[in-house]
């Protein structure tokens, strides 16, 4: 029988709880000191580290301290400079379209709507939320693959869409909480919930968790 909202959402409450206790730690792994920094990270992070991301950033924050400066960056120097976040191309042409709306349209000041952010080139709603939910401290669901995958595990979501996953985690998550749950759920996806070797056996959500592929042995 199909679980009922109200339960799915005494569920949530409970399994945000006990990873609450097992990740004290959990945040944000991108280094920014303010909204352009992380939003140029975010681009970045995509199909890459935070790791990697970190260490490219480190130095390109240096040369580029405001829109204007990536508005004004030459493509293929920026190319070079993120190169090894993968798909530099794609990523470098998203930074520039960026930054020459923000200097056009925001005064280049990041927007602090979610209407205003996915209009920017290149920003997807993940990264916007990750924006709003770290940068501006507004409540904000950030799907990445462990959030997508761990919260389907866990029977909180079903789908092939991450859209359609914050949607649905929207609705049974508490609001206050939408923005430490993507930090949890990272956090966990990289240490207990990994996509090929979960480890089940010493999960602390083990018995709140329906998923049929469950491990039940080390």
């Amino acid at each position: 029988m199909a679980e009922s909202l109200p339960k799915k959402k005494a569920r949530a409450r409970s399994i945000i709880r006990i990873l609450e206790r097992a990740h004290p730690d959990a945040k944000i792994a991108l280094e920014f000191g303010n909204p352009l920094e992380l939003l140029v990270a975010t681009i970045l992070a995509a199909q890459c580290t935070d790791e990697r991301v970190n260490q490219v950033t480190r130095t390109l924050f240096k040369k580029y301290s405001s829109a204007g400066d990536l508005a004004k960056a030459d493509q293929a120097a920026l190319e070079r400079e993120v190169h090894s976040t993968g798909f530099y191309k794609a990523k470098a042409r998203a930074v520039i379209g960026m930054a020459k709306e923000l200097v056009a349209t925001h005064g280049g000041q990041v927007p602090t709507t979610l209407e205003e952010l996915t209009a920017l080139p290149g920003v997807g709603r993940k990264t916007a939320n990750v924006v709003l939910g770290n940068a501006y401290g507004q409540p904000a669901i950030a799907v990445d693959t462990h959030v997508f995958r761990v919260s389907q595990r866990l029977g909180l979501a079903k789908s092939d869409d991450p859209e359609k996953v914050h949607d649905q985690l929207c609705q049974v998550i508490p609001r206050p909480k939408w923005t430490f749950w993507s930090h949890l759920l990272t956090t966990h996806g990289r240490r207990v919930c990994m996509a090929r070797t979960p480890a089940c056996p010493s999960c602390p959500v083990r018995a709140q968790c329906p998923w049929p592929g469950k491990r039940a042995f080390a």
